[in-house]
């Protein structure tokens, strides 16, 4: 989530003196992984915890770096980089979302799937939408339903439902026959 500059200004005060660094930015991201994502003129960068630039503000969009990387998008794909700004996984995907349990969904073409931290397609890219990891488990779409699998792609909650939120507490949101219900990490049904 990207914070404006009034709250960033106020939030990175030390002792009373304002980091006047953060200034020269449009926005300033929260720290992750000991950089923040910044913004300026439209581009996207990351400095370190003193303002210094440790990745260039060169990418048209970016997202918080998590697990040691960050997406990048650069010429209209995404990428990822390290926190010190080497390039990991080349800009080839039409889409990106951050790493989550060592494992970041990505789409290419029309199709969503699941890389590591090495850029290999562990769950291979044949999903219609994809979310991240959550409690051990990602919400996919495929032929317009929406299921769960783990980390090894099984399907452990079959595509049977509207929509599909991910698990926070064990729980998570599904749309069944126009209905919003709960269920647990079996599919079972936990409340309405």
């Amino acid at each position: 989530m990207k914070y404006t500059l009034l709250w960033a200004v106020s939030c990175l005060s030390v002792e009373g003196n304002t980091q006047q660094w953060v200034k020269q930015y449009d926005n300033v991201d929260e720290f992750n992984c000991e950089v923040a994502l910044v913004t300026k003129a439209g581009m996207h960068g990351f400095v370190n915890k003193s303002g210094k630039v440790v990745i260039p503000l060169i990418y048209e969009d970016a997202l918080h770096c998590t697990e040691g990387l960050a997406a990048v998008k650069k010429d209209g794909k995404w990428g990822f980089v390290d926190s010190a700004g080497s390039e990991i996984v080349a800009p080839q995907y039409n889409d990106a979302n951050s790493f989550a349990a060592g494992l970041a969904v990505v789409m290419k073409g029309e199709k969503f799937g699941f890389i590591d931290r090495t850029g290999k397609a562990v769950i291979p890219l044949s999903y219609d939408n994809a979310t991240s990891f959550s409690e051990g488990l990602a919400a996919v779409n495929k032929n317009g339903l929406w299921g769960f699998i783990d980390k090894t792609g099984k399907e452990v909650i079959s595509c049977k439902y509207g929509f599909a939120g991910s698990f926070s507490d064990g729980i998570a949101k599904v749309l069944k026959d126009s209905k919003w219900v709960e269920i647990d990490k079996n599919g079972k049904k936990v409340s309405e």
